[in-house]
C-alpha cells in the first residue's frame, strides 16, 4: 500500500550555508548544522508531527552529516512514529568533487547558472542530470518498498535542496525548464506530497520560483 504522504525535508542551516569559506577546508559531506540549523530541525520535527499525528513513518536520509543531524533533531518529535529509518547515498547532495575556495565556487555557480543548472557538470563533480539519474534509481527502491505489506502510512525523505527539486522533477515529470525555474526549498522546509483517491500524489507545498 502506498503511503498517504511522501514528506521531503531539506537539512537545516549548515556551516557551509553560514560561511562559504568552510568549503575550502571541510569536505561537503562533513559540514555540520549550526545552532540555527538545529532549531530549524527541531521545528521541522514539530511540524511533521502535526501533519502525521499518530501515524507511522518510514524514513530515508542522506548520509551527509548535516542531514543525519537534521533527522536526529526531527526524531525528537516523531520517535514514536518511526517504524524504520536508513541512510541512502543516492539522495546525497550534488557532488562538487573536492575542496575549493569561495571565489572558485562562486565562479562555478555563475557559470552553471548561465549554462544550465541541470546540464552543467561541476568540474570533477556532477551535473543536475547525474543527480537526476541516481534519484531515479532511488525511486525504484521506493516503489518496491511501497509494495511491501504493512508499509507505514508516511514516507519521510531527509535530503538536500537540489536533490529535492530533482526528486520532484522526476516524480511529476517536470520539464528541465520547470525544474530550473524553481528555487531550492528553504533550510528545513517541509514539502508534502498527498495521495489522492485515484492513488496519484499532489504537491501541496508551494515552492518559490526564480522569476
Amino acid at each position: 500500500m502506498k503511503p498517504k504522504r511522501i514528506i521531503l525535508v531539506r537539512h537545516g542551516k549548515s556551516e557551509g550555508n553560514a560561511d562559504k569559506n568552510q568549503y575550502e577546508t571541510v569536505p561537503d559531506y562533513a559540514l555540520n548544522l549550526t545552532s540555527e540549523g538545529i532549531e530549524q530541525a527541531r521545528q521541522a520535527g514539530q511540524d511533521i508531527k502535526r501533519i502525521i499525528g499518530a501515524e507511522t513513518v518510514h524514513v530515508y536520509l542522506s548520509p551527509f552529516y548535516r542531514t543525519r543531524q537534521t533527522y536526529h533533531y526531527i526524531h525528537e518529535s516523531i520517535e514514536a512514529n518511526v517504524v524504520k529509518a536508513f541512510e541512502d547515498p543516492r539522495i546525497r547532495e550534488q557532488d562538487w568533487g573536492h575542496l575549493r575556495s569561495p571565489e572558485v565556487n562562486e565562479g562555478i555557480i555563475r557559470e552553471r547558472d548561465t549554462f544550465s543548472s541541470f546540464y552543467y557538470r561541476i568540474p570533477d563533480g556532477e551535473s543536475g542530470a547525474d543527480v537526476y539519474d541516481r534519484v531515479n534509481t532511488f525511486l525504484e527502491t521506493l516503489y518496491r518498498d511501497f509494495s511491501q505489506p504493512g508499509y507505514p502510512q508516511n514516507a519521510l525523505v531527509v535530503t538536500h535542496g537540489m536533490t529535492m527539486r530533482l526528486f520532484l522533477m522526476r516524480w511529476f515529470h517536470w520539464s528541465v525548464e520547470e525544474f530550473e525555474n524553481l528555487r531550492n526549498p528553504r533550510n528545513c522546509q517541509v514539502v508534502v506530497m498527498e495521495q489522492e483517491s485515484n492513488g496519484r500524489y499532489t504537491l501541496t507545498t508551494e515552492l518559490a520560483k526564480r522569476r
